[in-house]
């Protein structure tokens, strides 16, 4: 029987030689540490915690004023404690690479954006400017644990914004412009800034969205805003009474006169507040500390996703999504960033492959949909632009499909480390993803990632292997929130992740790990479609539905009535100019029967304009089933918290034709 998940990619001897994970492995053998095989190096990692994390340290060489006295003093989930004693900034690091090497003109910054041309900083004018923009942000009063709140595009001022932020020890939390004034206000509204720093608005798509209305309205409603910054990008003569502009962070008399300091704090000092998707409800401040997210992004960057000093580095994100979070902490293992700001499908689907041509990018990364949307393109990379110096791909958002799998190596190039990876807002870090060491499966992530003790869980909490079950996390990790921002008695918190396994931190995904050390997400754990005691991830059902070409997307929902039978429909999209006919209709059925189950077939398939989906492009099946079965459309989502909220109305409509019919 032929293998499923067919082998794509092998990493060549050479490539594996020169890899960081490689290098990491001959420095552990000197201290007497031998590991076979990544398997062997990744159940070393997890079940001596300790000792893993303090190798990571020690490797890195991670900046300290004062080292840390024990690694992890408090093994409790949640309510660990790492790295207790030590004394550090995050942004310290930064600063580690190239400029004391003499060659501070070397990129670490490259952006481009629909509204404006090329930029470019140096290593020497990325110091200066974090420097010139915390020295201001400390003359205006900023102090360690205060909140910095952006509501900005991503472009390198946001980058210089954050990192100096960081480098005072005050705490980030960024918005992104393409969200409204509501679902901007539930989140800073929690956290209490200090100081806004604010765009005047963006161009996406070839539209200009002007924001001064927002801006105006958060400066207002955050009563407790000491200062509001206004960066102009769309009109460069925008202004915004009782605002400082951004240029004026630099001609402050305090920007220029003196070095830059790093204000030295505790590992679990706040670094960055991130937040849920606030689809249903209000969003959760997820914090996370200096120590935590600096080991986690080193260890990232450059033993899974192998990036160095000679790295160009992409990942389409925006700042509301976590990975701008990780985009940045590529520059903390020398990586040159390079940064997109517009539509990736303006003025067609190419335009991300030739940024990557004429960044000369090594390493690109994007969300799932993105290479599904070329696939239904017809566009095919390898042929309108010079993708030769990529090394790798990265996919994330959603499960990447087998067929993704193999176009990419198709139309790209072969010779690429595919890093299709899973992880989350909730630990700014992958649980499963990527190794430069190992072969790629079709559809399968590569492994788990060292360190973090990933398993899957039976419906009886044992841990199983080439089974589907509940991702969950056995030991502590660095990046585990330290807590949710106003959260008295850690409630939200416990509930969001240790409501089901006590003292084990419960993902919300169904993952099969496979006998090779692979990893399988199948989507939501509590979006899963139980028929008649067969459970299946609607991923599965997305990959076999959406292969059809007529089909542009799909969502489908499981309901379950009281006293009555399930009852299960599936809303798709379909390409302009097609009907949703009885052939193709057929021919959905038959591909559900055939490659999935009887058992999984829709009671209806509905023709729909469009799939509701939140700002960073997760299909909203929970909302949606929630509005099926009866909930108001107001309470079951926010609309600023989505990409298209004007897709709700026909759902919202078939509920209330649907329950009345089931009333008569």
């Amino acid at each position: 029987m032929a293998d499923p998940h067919p082998l794509l990619w092998t990493p060549s001897p050479e490539r594996i030689a020169r890899s960081r994970l490689n290098h990491y492995q001959k420095w552990l053998a000197t201290q007497g540490k031998h590991f076979a095989d990544y398997n062997e190096l990744w159940h070393w990692s997890v079940e001596n915690i300790d000792e893993f994390w303090a190798s990571i340290w020690e490797y890195f060489d991670i900046p300290c004023s004062l080292p840390y006295q024990q690694v992890l003093a408090n093994r409790a989930m949640p309510g660990a404690v790492w790295f207790e004693g030590a004394r550090l900034n995050f942004a310290e690091q930064l600063f580690r690479f190239n400029v004391d090497q003499g060659s501070g003109d070397k990129p670490a910054l490259i952006a481009e954006s629909e509204t404006r041309a090329r930029t470019r900083l140096s290593w020497q004018q990325l110091r200066e400017q974090v420097t010139a923009v915390s020295n201001t942000l400390r003359a205006l009063g900023v102090q360690p644990g205060d909140r910095v709140a952006a509501y900005l595009p991503n472009t390198p001022e946001a980058v210089v914004a954050f990192f100096a932020c960081a480098s005072v020890g005050a705490i980030w939390s960024s918005c992104s412009p393409d969200m409204g004034t509501s679902s901007v206000l539930d989140r800073f509204l929690q956290i209490e800034p200090k100081i806004l720093i604010a765009v005047d608005g963006y161009r996406y798509g070839g539209k200009d969205f002007d924001r001064m209305s927002v801006v105006a309205t958060l400066k207002d409603e955050l009563k407790t805003l000491q200062h509001t910054i206004l960066f102009p990008y769309l009109d460069q003569a925008a202004h915004l009474d009782g605002a400082m502009l951004w240029e004026e962070l630099f001609s402050h008399p305090a920007a220029h006169a003196s070095p830059m300091v790093f204000e030295q704090v505790a590992s679990d000092h706040p670094l960055w507040i991130l937040y849920s998707s606030g689809t249903t409800g209000m969003p959760k401040p997820i914090v996370h500390g200096h120590g935590g997210s600096l080991v986690e992004a080193v260890k990232g960057n450059a033993l899974a996703l192998d990036l160095g000093e000679e790295d160009r580095f992409l990942w389409f994100t925006t700042t509301g999504w976590v990975m701008w979070n990780a985009q940045i902490t590529a520059l903390l293992v020398g990586s040159t960033i390079c940064i997109y700001d517009g539509n990736p499908g303006y003025p067609d689907m190419s335009r991300l492959w030739r940024f990557a041509e004429d960044m000369q990018l090594t390493f690109m990364g994007v969300g799932a949909a993105f290479y599904a949307n070329c696939m239904k393109a017809g566009i095919e990379p390898n042929k309108i632009a010079d993708l030769s110096r990529l090394r790798s791909l990265g996919s994330t958002g959603s499960p990447l499909a087998d067929e993704a799998f193999h176009w990419i190596y198709q139309q790209v190039h072969a010779d690429l480390m595919l890093a299709s990876i899973s992880g989350g807002t909730d630990v700014v870090a992958s649980f499963v993803g990527a190794c430069p060491v190992l072969p790629i499966y079709a559809g399968e992530m590569q492994c788990r990632s060292l360190g973090i003790a990933v398993h899957a869980f039976n419906d009886q909490g044992d841990s199983v292997i080439d089974e589907v079950g509940e991702l969950v996390v056995t030991q502590p990790m660095p990046t585990m929130p330290l807590f949710f921002w106003n959260d008295p008695g850690n409630k939200r918190y416990l509930d969001s992740y240790f409501d089901h396994y006590p003292g084990v931190w419960r993902h919300g995904d169904w993952i099969r790990i496979t006998p090779r050390g692979g990893a399988i997400i199948y989507g939501r754990s509590d979006a899963t479609i139980n028929r008649y005691g067969i459970r299946m991830g609607t991923a599965e059902i997305y990959r076999v539905v959406e292969e059809l070409p007529e089909i542009l997307d799909s969502m489908v929902v499981d309901l379950e009535y009281l006293g009555r039978e399930s009852y299960m429909p599936l809303f798709i999209v379909l390409r302009d100019g097609q009907a949703l006919d009885s052939e193709i209709e057929h021919r959905l059925r038959e591909k559900i029967r055939t490659q999935l189950s009887a058992r999984h077939l829709p009671n209806e398939i509905f023709l729909v304009p469009e799939i509701p989906r939140t700002l960073t492009g997760k299909k909203m099946e929970l909302p949606i089933k929630k509005l099926l079965l009866g909930t108001p459309i107001e309470k079951i989502a926010n609309p600023d918290a989505m990409s298209n909220p004007g897709s709700l109305q026909w759902y919202a409509e078939f509920a209330q034709r649907r329950l009345q019919a089931m009333s008569s």
